[in-house]
């Protein structure tokens, strides 16, 4: 397994990798329990541009830390948890919290905030206020992972 420097190396791939920011305001969201039960957006996700946004170095960037079943793309992270079987594992509730905020259930983690944009840390001046993904590519990625079963 990786070391903290590897870890911390992952993310600020994550962060510097071109990702699109979005420029819209985070809308509100409510936390119960361990998720986040209703979806960011009035349109349901759309698991194609999920899995697209997961595989993307300059969507969501999620390879740089997990493996995933997406065989297309050769280079797959070891830093964070395999992404295979994670809708098994967890409802779309709780999934959503994980892309949302996962510093709300494992407060040491290196995986980023992708739909928080304040009570960051060290943000460049151009990206303060903004999200890595917009509400809607947050509940794409969350339909993507329901399908890992």
């Amino acid at each position: 397994m990786f070391g903290k420097g590897a870890a911390l190396l992952a993310v600020l791939l994550v962060l510097c990798s071109g990702a699109a920011r979005s420029a819209e305001a985070p809308l509100p969201y409510q936390i119960v329990g361990k998720g986040v039960p209703v979806p960011l957006s009035g349109t349901p996700g759309n698991a194609e541009n999920g899995r697209a946004l997961v595989a993307s170095r300059a969507g969501g960037n999620c390879l740089a830390c997990h493996a995933a079943p997406i065989p297309e793309e050769s280079d797959h992270g070891r830093v964070g948890p395999d992404l295979r079987g994670v809708g098994s594992r967890f409802g779309a509730a709780e999934l959503r919290l994980r892309v949302v905020d996962p510093k709300v259930l494992h407060p040491d983690t290196m995986m980023p905030a992708f739909f928080r944009a304040e009570g960051l840390n060290e943000v460049a001046a151009p990206f303060r206020g903004q999200t890595i993904l917009s509400a809607q590519e947050v509940e794409d990625v969350v339909a993507y992972l329901m399908t890992l079963k």
